[in-house]
């Protein structure tokens, strides 16, 4: 089992969300409003205001082929709008 994270600017979640569906993802959950820094810039609920928006967090727990799919589909939302996805062993309790 994977666990994908994927944090990217909230103004792309649609975008983000149709290529999930794309890949025939089994589910996934969305934090909205995720703030924090990165390399380029801090990131806030206040950037709302600025039309920069906050962050949205979206993670997926499935199988490697599912893994597959999505990178086909979300490298291209993720090289033209920015955003970060990252990969990790996930192992149920």
């Amino acid at each position: 089992m994977k666990r994908l994270d994927l944090i990217f600017s909230e103004r792309e979640l649609n975008d983000v969300l149709s290529a999930l569906e794309k890949a025939e993802v089994p589910g996934y959950t969305v934090m909205k409003h995720a703030t924090g820094r990165g390399p380029e810039r801090i990131v806030t609920e206040d950037m709302e205001f600025t039309g920069f928006g906050s962050n949205a967090h979206v993670i997926i727990f499935c199988e490697q082929e599912i893994i597959d799919k999505i990178r086909e589909n979300i490298n291209n939302v993720l090289s033209y709008y920015g955003g970060v996805a990252y990969v990790s062993e996930a192992t149920p309790l």
